[in-house]
């Protein structure tokens, strides 16, 4: 192993260096709000609360998780979720296979329609009036349907399916089994790193998505909640997205109320990054190497 010069290790020591400064610098904005959420309405009125909590306390997020808007919203959430990741899943999977058999016919052509409809689409106006001609505003479908497909996801599966050996498919005929067949039983277990990573990438979209149920989503009931976490942000009267006044708790304050909303609703979703961190690079990557 050749021996760094000290030129390389002053190089290295600067891009860490700028690294680790990087890193603290996205952490410290997050640590103010854990710390307003955790720190007393005194110190987050005068100001006082920084990078970490300043009297801690458990009232404040203990207000919001209880509150009935709060779990009606991550319940919506949930089923959102959960939904719309599964049967984006399957579709992605299933209409990737075919379009991974480069010797079917017109398959150029049908790439040419995916990968338009990634860099163009109609518009908002447009899109609101497809679902609504559907009738599923202020209904939940308006939220997993126009997301089933997502071209880039089906371009990565699509390619991993290519690298995977041609063989398996061909001792599967041999034997007699269909298409659908050798797609459920081998293709897609062996292709466990792709499906979890783009299930990922499925679900933190689903679960961040405010925009849409902004559109299309107009009963209480029905809000998911990073709408309700947006009413909670930008209106300065949170009776209206609270369900019970502020005064009725004597350590709960609006700034605090919102850095609780928002902890409470990032939380979920990065407790499953640990479970499926592991096929990130695997997945992804693996699809675009061969060998």
């Amino acid at each position: 192993m050749k021996k760094k010069s000290t030129g390389d290790i002053v190089l290295d020591l600067c891009i860490y260096t700028a690294l680790i400064l990087f890193g603290i610098s996205t952490l410290i904005p997050f640590a103010n709000v854990i710390s307003k959420a955790f720190s007393e309405e005194w110190a987050i009125t005068a100001g006082k609360v920084g990078v970490y909590p300043i009297g801690f306390q458990m009232d404040t997020m203990k207000y919001v998780v209880t509150s009935s808007q709060f779990i009606n919203s991550f319940l919506v959430s949930i089923i959102v979720t959960l939904a719309g990741t599964l049967l984006s899943l399957l579709l992605t999977a299933v209409t990737a296979y075919p379009l991974s058999k480069r010797e079917m016919p017109g398959v150029g052509w049908l790439m040419v329609l995916f990968i338009f409809t990634m860099l163009f689409n109609g518009g908002i106006v447009p899109n609101y009036l497809l679902i609504r001609q559907l009738g599923l505003i202020d209904n939940l479908g308006s939220l997993i349907l126009p997301a089933l497909i997502s071209v880039f996801n089906l371009l990565v599966i699509k390619s991993y399916y290519e690298n995977l050996p041609p063989s398996l498919e061909e001792s599967a005929k041999i034997e007699g089994a269909s298409n659908i067949t050798i797609l459920f039983r081998i293709i897609i277990p062996l292709s466990g790193p792709v499906m979890a990573t783009i299930a990922l990438f499925y679900a933190v979209s689903h679960w961040n998505d405010y925009f849409n149920p902004l559109l299309y989503i107009n009963s209480s009931h029905l809000k998911p909640l990073q709408l309700y976490l947006q009413d909670i942000v930008v209106n300065a009267d949170m009776s209206s997205a609270i369900d019970k006044s502020i005064e009725d708790r004597m350590n709960v304050t609006s700034e605090g109320i919102r850095s609780s909303a928002i902890i409470a609703s990032t939380v979920p979703i990065l407790l499953v990054y640990p479970f499926l961190q592991k096929y990130f690079i695997k997945g992804v990557l693996i699809g675009s190497v061969k060998g």
